[in-house]
């Protein structure tokens, strides 16, 4: 610290000595008066005059117009003042500059923070991250002078997950042995690198140690999660559906994640041609409950695009509160079906919050989908929005529209 205050003070210094050196090393220039110069113009004219004078060139009379007006010239520019540059006192500039600038570069160098901040700050987190890569290597070396030390290989299989390195981490997992069967949350972690690994893909190695995980715990969520993911995978969207089904009941019911299983069990459903249930949590009885008023009736399509669409597409029939873009209820369906009869209730409600009988009008759009995602997707054909009120029977849609 003692080098930068010392580097700053001859910076400083260097600044002032260059700001005030016009005061102290004055050079001495001659320079002509604006006067002088006039001068000696009129007088290199009046030469010219007299020579074509001399010469012919013209008359006595032109002559002396000429020099009477180059007199009154001479006179007008003559009786002006030269111009004087004048400076204040440059004791006051001298004494304000010295005081100005340290105290400016002072209070930047204090609000900015000090360099040792700034150097740390930069490297703090290079710092950080080289401890946890040497402390990490060396429980790696520690473990292979030590592969018998089973629980020393699931720490480091840990750190490698977290340090983003899943080969190293599977690696690590593998030598940890039997010791991961005492902890379900170890084999669901492992299973999720084991996967990652493969590509995304459940088969063989990354099922087996999903079920080694529920084995060890039927509740253990991650686990369930990842069942769930490899049932979906495969195509069986009914087992998603239960296994996700399983997962749910576990989950606060006005969380995130609840919000998400919920999302995903509805696609499985709608994938598995199953009807819509309402969904449990642990801590209530059905997430929603389901009343008398609904919205019901028959999705159309229209027989020009018939002929755009597949048994298997996913029709969607959703209901929103007007000009609100979460839906209060979903019912999905096969374009088998067409025409589709359906019903729109609280039991297909996305939250407990957002219920179809809390509202006294609804807006009603059908999709048809490929794919079933809730993003609307080119090729997707579509109806028109209709709002109608909450307890409408017989309510007729037309899908007519494709979308660009």
């Amino acid at each position: 610290m003692i080098t930068f205050y010392i580097a700053a003070i001859v910076l400083v210094l260097l600044v002032l000595a260059a700001l005030f050196r016009p005061f102290f090393w004055k050079t001495t220039v001659h320079h002509a008066s604006r006067q002088q110069l006039n001068a000696a113009i009129y007088k290199e004219e009046i030469a010219k005059l007299e020579k074509e004078r001399s010469e012919g060139l013209i008359d006595g009379a032109t002559y002396e117009i000429s020099h009477a007006e180059m007199r009154q010239r001479l006179f007008q520019d003559t009786s002006e003042d030269d111009g004087v540059a004048v400076l204040g006192s440059p004791k006051k500039t001298i004494i304000a500059l010295t005081i100005f600038i340290p105290v400016i570069a002072a209070a930047m160098y204090f609000w900015l923070g000090s360099a040792q901040q700034i150097a740390d700050g930069g490297a703090k987190q290079q710092v950080a991250q080289q401890d946890v890569e040497k402390m990490v290597a060396g429980l790696a070396a520690k473990m292979e002078q030590d592969p018998s030390n089973l629980k020393g290989w699931a720490m480091l299989a840990r750190s490698y997950k977290v340090m983003g390195r899943p080969k190293d981490a599977e690696k690590a997992y593998d030598r940890a042995g039997s010791y991961l069967d005492t902890d379900p949350q170890l084999l669901a972690d492992y299973a999720d690198v084991s996967a990652s690994n493969a590509n995304g893909s459940f088969e063989g190695k990354p099922q087996a140690i999903i079920n080694r995980a529920l084995k060890a715990d039927p509740n253990n969520m991650m686990a369930l999660w990842l069942a769930g993911t490899a049932d979906y995978n495969r195509g069986d969207y009914k087992g998603a559906v239960q296994v996700w089904g399983r997962l749910a009941k576990l989950l606060p019911a006005d969380s995130e994640d609840m919000k998400m299983i919920q999302g995903s069990i509805m696609e499985a459903r709608g994938k598995a041609n199953l009807p819509p249930e309402p969904l449990v949590s642990q801590a209530t009885s059905p997430v929603v409950a389901v009343s008398g008023k609904n919205i019901n009736g028959t999705v159309e399509i229209n027989p020009d695009l018939k002929s755009r669409i597949k048994p298997d597409y996913i029709v969607m029939v959703i209901a929103r509160a007007p000009g609100a873009r979460m839906p209060v209820a979903i019912m999905r369906g096969k374009a088998a079906d067409l025409p589709l009869r359906f019903v729109l209730n609280d039991a297909l409600a996305m939250t407990p919050d957002a219920l179809i009988s809390n509202l006294s009008e609804a807006t009603i759009e059908v999709r048809i989908s490929k794919s079933g995602q809730a993003k609307a997707e080119p090729g997707d054909l579509y109806s028109e929005i209709q709002t109608v009120k909450v307890g409408t029977n017989n309510l007729k849609v037309v899908v007519d529209q494709v979308r660009p």
